[in-house]
Formats: C-alpha cells, sequence, structure tokens
C-alpha cells in the first residue's frame, strides 16, 4: 500500500480536478453564476464528499487506495468507461437548460432532488464503510470475502442503488426535466456494469452464489 501522505495528495488531486471540471460544466453552459441548484450541487455534494473521503482515509486507508484504482481488467468494463466518458458531458445539459428556461421545475422539486442525492450519499458511503474490498474497478482480490451485512443484508449491490438514486436525482435537483432522458442512458450503463460484475463475482467470489440464494434482490427489494 502506497503511504497515507500520498493517497492524501491523490485525493486531494481528484477532488480539486472533480471541482474545477464540474464547475467548467456548471456554470459556463449557465451562462451565469446566479445559478443557486448548481451552487447547491457542488457545496452540498461535492462537500459532503470531501468530507466523507478524509474520514475514509483515516477509518479505512487501504479502501481509498482502491477507490483511486482505474484501471480494468475486463473488456467490458473498458467499454463501460470509454462509453461513460463520452456520455459524462450531458452533465452540461441542465445548465443550457437553465440558460435558455426550456424548463420550469418547482423549487420543492428541486429541493427534494437535492436531498434525494444527500441520502444517496450517505447510502454509498455506508457501503463504503461495510465493504472494504468495494474498489472503483470490478476484480476479486485474494483473500476477499462475501460482505453479507449492513446495507448487503438487503440487496446484492447497494452502491449502484445509490448511484443510480443519484443519477435520476441530478437532472431535477439542477432545475432540468430536459435532461432526464440522457440521465436514463446513463442509468443503463450502470445496469450493463452491475450485469457484468454479477456475472464476475459468481465465477472469482467464493460463496457469492450462496449470498445470491439468501439475498434475493440486486437493486430494490421486492422488485429487482
Amino acid at each position: 500500500m502506497k503511504s497515507k501522505g500520498t493517497l492524501v495528495a491523490r485525493t486531494v488531486s481528484r477532488f480539486v480536478l472533480g471541482f474545477l471540471i464540474g464547475s467548467a460544466l456548471l456554470f459556463v453552459p449557465a451562462g451565469s453564476l446566479h445559478f443557486w441548484h448548481a451552487w447547491i450541487f457542488v457545496i452540498g455534494y461535492l462537500g459532503i464528499w470531501i468530507v466523507f473521503s478524509f474520514l475514509l482515509l483515516k477509518w479505512d486507508p487501504q479502501l481509498m487506495e482502491r477507490r483511486l484504482q482505474y484501471k480494468e481488467a475486463e473488456p467490458e468494463q473498458r467499454l463501460f468507461q470509454k462509453l461513460w466518458a463520452l456520455l459524462f458531458p450531458a452533465l452540461a445539459l441542465p445548465r443550457f437548460d437553465f440558460r435558455f428556461h426550456w424548463s420550469k421545475v418547482p423549487v420543492w422539486l428541486a429541493v427534494t432532488a437535492q436531498a434525494m442525492m444527500m441520502v444517496s450519499s450517505l447510502l454509498i458511503f455506508w457501503v463504503l464503510r461495510t465493504n472494504t474490498f468495494a474498489g472503483r474497478i470490478i476484480h476479486v482480490e485474494s483473500g476477499q470475502e462475501v460482505i453479507t451485512t449492513g446495507p448487503y443484508a438487503i440487496v446484492r449491490h447497494p452502491m449502484h442503488a445509490g448511484i443510480l438514486l443519484t443519477l435520476l436525482a441530478i437532472p431535477l435537483a439542477l432545475g432540468s426535466y430536459l435532461a432526464h432522458p440522457f440521465f436514463l442512458v446513463l442509468v443503463l450503463l450502470i445496469l450493463f456494469r452491475l450485469i457484468h460484475e454479477e456475472r464476475t463475482l459468481r465465477r472469482d467470489l467464493p460463496g457469492y452464489e450462496d449470498y445470491c440464494l439468501h439475498t434475493r434482490f440486486r437493486l430494490v427489494p421486492g422488485l429487482w
């Protein structure tokens, strides 16, 4: 494992880069800094993840090292990364919506969607605190065990559930109806990743088949 100082530096650089890219995608297409949806998004969503990340650096630096790895071994996951990078600029669509006043999302709905994003962040943080092997890339490590506690006792892929909730909330949180179809494409990409990840876990992680028998649902209890 790399030194903690190196992990801190890499985490900080990731947040700085994310802030610069995210701010550019948010405010430049909007043509204005008077975009309160975006300010809540940047300060609230990014802020809570800065806090969470430094807590995880303190409590589980090995997890944070896993979260900073990006090189996928499986061709299906490399395809996912390419498609995700191609579609990620869709994040700019709600800003054009703000600029040209195409949508009229009520304030209460935008605030509710912002709250949904906070809830999804708490869910993802719960996952990370429960599963130290919840890395960014999909592979099974030596000594990895099936996690059956916490959110994993409810559904098999709670991390993906949190990410999907975030993706569904983002357009409304940023005051746009128009952007929702594009974010639904990102949802389909996450589902593609989930299905391939489960195939990998069934193949490579001892005990995962039995876990699937006891925890029947992948994302939504009682539904799928």
